[in-house]
């Protein structure tokens, strides 16, 4: 399933999420003209390597080298697919969410929800050497809080089946209650298989995002009236 738009006007300039996708856009490019010897520095320093975090002074960094990953990897992306996938989730539900909670709590409410996926997917990938990188364990915070914020708001949705490719309106608790499924079955199959870096998508982020994002929505004090 695929988000088109939702059916809920901004209330406000959100300059918040826009900023978000901008800086996003922007490290991405500065990557990618930078060549790979540049990119592979970087995400080797950048990037969220759970085995590498647990395991500091085997790999002879500092605490600080330790914790600026779990706020630098959101901003990393491997593909233009991978970054176009991201912020077109993030321009669809950020801008409500920011409505909701203002531009200065809907920024640490984005960061947190960040580190909060991040803190899971090291903790049940403990060992694991592979980078994780992407702003989705983030934007899986601000879907969480649609969800709560938004549950009958209208998700215009492509559905790819085939050679058909219908688009239909689907209520928000759906499509996101779906959304939310998917990466708990893939993350549970994930971990209890051992079928590790399943499709190299770091599936417990995403799952660990999206709880943050309910509960820190409430605990920042969102609006919790929902709108038809």
């Amino acid at each position: 399933m695929i988000p088109l738009k939702d059916n809920i006007p901004e209330q406000r300039v959100s300059f918040v999420n826009a900023a978000l996708i901008g800086l996003n856009v922007a490290v991405f490019i500065y990557l990618l003209f930078h060549g790979r010897r540049q990119d592979s520095f970087l995400f080797a320093i950048y990037s969220l390597i759970p085995a590498k975090i647990a395991s500091g002074p085997a790999f002879h960094i500092s605490l600080s080298q330790r914790t600026i990953p779990f706020f630098s990897y959101m901003f990393l992306h491997g593909s233009w697919l991978h970054l176009l996938g991201n912020m077109w989730s993030l321009w669809i539900f950020g801008d409500n969410v920011e409505d909701r909670l203002g531009h200065l709590r809907y920024l640490l409410f984005y960061l947190l929800c960040g580190v909060a996926a991040a803190c899971l997917h090291v903790l049940l990938n403990f060992g694991s050497r592979l980078p994780a990188v992407g702003a989705s364990g983030a934007i899986a915070g601000v879907m969480g809080a649609y969800f709560v914020l938004y549950p009958r708001a209208r998700i215009l949705t492509l559905i790819p089946l085939l050679l058909i490719f219908p688009v239909i309106e689907i209520p928000a608790y759906v499509f996101l209650g779906a959304w939310f499924f998917i990466q708990f079955a893939n993350a549970f199959f994930e971990f209890f298989s051992g079928a590790k870096a399943l499709a190299g998508i770091a599936w417990w982020a995403h799952v660990g995002g999206f709880v943050a994002g309910i509960v820190l929505l409430r605990l920042l004090g969102g609006r919790l009236k929902g709108r038809r």
